[in-house]
């Protein structure tokens, strides 16, 4: 599990394929609307990010394809995993992300969750798809800054 980047915050999941897929263009932080047998799973850190995304709907924002396995202890009362669930926004910010959703064509998606205070909060980007060459730019770029990263180390 990543570390905590600072003191009563704690990283549940990071969608790694996130920065490899899309461009981040801003980040915003969300509450989630959970029930209690999801917020025990997340503790115990299983989520998948797989074809997260988030929908807007009626004024409202919506965290959709995000996997939350059931609980193991909840007994009957389970939760269904791919239900989509409330993100807990401003209206004004669902507007403003709404707006450049539908007229840039951008899209939000989920870059991770974590703990602070004992809540749940998911930080979501809004994030412009890469082609197949800037993937490839990218991986190039980090091979080499790696390599001179050794090469400094060495002297």
């Amino acid at each position: 599990m990543p570390k905590a980047e600072t003191p009563g915050k704690k990283i549940i999941a990071v969608n790694k394929k996130a920065r490899h897929e899309y461009e981040f263009i801003e980040t915003m932080e969300a509450g989630l609307a959970l029930t209690g047998s999801e917020v025990k799973s997340l503790r115990d850190g299983h989520v998948s990010f797989k074809d997260g995304y988030v929908r807007f709907d009626g004024g409202q924002a919506f965290l959709v394809g995000v996997h939350i396995a059931p609980y193991s202890h909840a007994g009957l009362d389970q939760h269904d995993p791919e239900r989509p669930r409330k993100l807990l926004l401003h209206a004004r910010e669902i507007r403003t992300w709404q707006l450049k959703v539908d007229q840039r064509g951008l899209a939000v998606i989920p870059v991770r969750l974590y703990l602070v205070k004992g809540k749940i909060k998911l930080e979501i980007a809004l994030a412009r798809g890469k082609k197949t060459f800037d993937k490839k730019d990218d991986l190039k770029q980090r091979d080499l800054d790696r390599d001179m990263k050794r090469q400094l180390d060495r002297f």
